[in-house]
């Protein structure tokens, strides 16, 4: 037995059975989400008993979904650093300035706690095969935790998906199908097709786990600033699981007395040309609309219709957050930056949140002394590098060898 109590509605607040394989709301449609005998846990666990246990998200397992026993589908995911960014602060003059690098998961992104824990879930609860629409890291970590639970894996994706994405799921043996279109069309083809094939659809938050998973970074983040809250947070937003969690995280966090802080001001960024959160905000409108014709060259943020919109508000309401759109040449140059100064490549949806920052700190929206945490979702090497000058080819005579390299430093 764990510390899981049942799942519930997030907006009509029907109870459902955690021991049953769950989508969304029997009754209206909406996301679940878990619910904890917080109770138990805070007599079960102590601050003092996580630093006695090994890095990785089930550390935290009181807090997470799993059953006493349970046999975890994990290839070592969570426990990334908090990193100072130390030499940017300086050029931007911030004073705490700080990066969660989820880069440094096993598939190279923060996808691989959210797939991790639903596939888990979605194996003990007797999913026979899985299916999910994907942008790109969301199918290869579906594909990659599928495999490594020993079940079949089938994943959408739109036609112009990176290529390392797709030969990730493909290497990891799912059946990848391509479609013209986004996200959403190919979430709309496992809609009609997993249920057919009595498969697990893994739609972003369509089923209440992965959720769970990505929950933990927030978790971490708390007992990395010594259970403490950074006060601003900004996150690349798409469909809005990791904001959700990271929330989630603080709010049981306060429940269990452990966290003192008010919950971080969140931040939601995303792309100028895919940006439903950032006009929902800025018309105080209470769900997001869909986009048409969507553009960006980061497709995590290429979600034209996130369902999970209205949670994604509330919390930016609840937080007295912010949604701001930047540039396609922005979060090309605030890859650039954030190499150029701390050494991260990082992906692109990842550097919208940098370009955000530099947004807030030129229109005065950050407060002097905050601290600042910039979720840093997934490593650049997935994804084509920006445009590059090629290198300086040093054939030539050996005699001018020394002058020509000269000339380039």
């Amino acid at each position: 037995m764990g510390f899981l109590s049942h799942v519930e509605c997030s907006v009509c607040g029907r109870i459902h059975d955690p021991k049953q394989l769950l989508t969304v709301c029997e009754k209206c449609g909406q996301m679940l989400v878990a619910r904890y005998h917080l109770d138990r846990v805070a007599a079960a666990l102590t601050k003092e008993d996580l630093q006695r246990r090994p890095p990785g998200m089930y550390r935290f397992r009181e807090l997470t979904p799993l059953d006493d026993g349970e046999e975890l589908v994990t290839l070592g995911e969570g426990g990334t650093p908090l990193l100072s960014l130390a030499r940017l602060g300086s050029h931007l003059g911030i004073g705490r300035l700080l990066a969660k690098d989820e880069g440094q998961n096993p598939t190279g992104t923060f996808k691989a706690r959210g797939l991790g824990m639903a596939v888990t879930k979605a194996r003990t609860l007797g999913a026979k095969g899985l299916m999910i629409p994907s942008a790109g890291n969301a199918g290869g970590a579906a594909a990659v935790y599928g495999a490594r639970a020993g079940l079949p894996v089938a994943v959408v994706v739109p036609r112009d998906t990176p290529e390392a994405a797709v030969a990730e799921a493909m290497l990891a043996g799912a059946r990848v199908f391509t479609i013209e279109g986004t996200i959403a069309t190919a979430g709309k083809v496992v809609a009609r097709v997993a249920p057919a094939l009595g498969w697990f659809d893994l739609s972003t938050l369509k089923e209440p786990y992965r959720l769970e998973g990505k929950k933990t970074m927030g978790l971490e983040l708390a007992e990395q600033l010594e259970w403490s809250a950074p006060d601003v947070l900004i996150y690349p937003t798409g469909g809005g699981t990791g904001l959700i969690g990271i929330w989630k995280a603080y709010r049981e966090l306060s429940e269990l007395g452990w966290v003192k802080d008010r919950p971080p001001r969140f931040v939601a960024v995303q792309a100028e040309g895919c940006a439903p959160v950032v006009k929902a905000w800025a018309e105080k409108a209470l769900v997001t609309t869909p986009v048409e014709n969507p553009t960006t060259n980061a497709p995590g943020l290429r979600v034209p219709s996130p369902f999970a919109g209205r949670q994604m508000l509330n919390v930016l309401r609840e937080t007295e957050g912010d949604a701001l759109a930047v540039s396609e040449a922005e979060i090309v140059e605030a890859q650039k930056l954030l190499a150029r100064t701390e050494g991260i490549w990082t992906a692109p949806e990842a550097a919208a949140a940098l370009a955000a920052l530099l947004h807030l700190k030129e229109r005065g929206r950050l407060d002097r002394g905050s601290r600042i945490v910039l979720l840093l979702t997934g490593a650049g090497i997935k994804n084509p590098p920006p445009a590059l000058p090629p290198p300086l080819d040093l054939t030539g005579p050996e005699g001018t060898l020394l002058e020509r390299v000269r000339a380039a430093l």
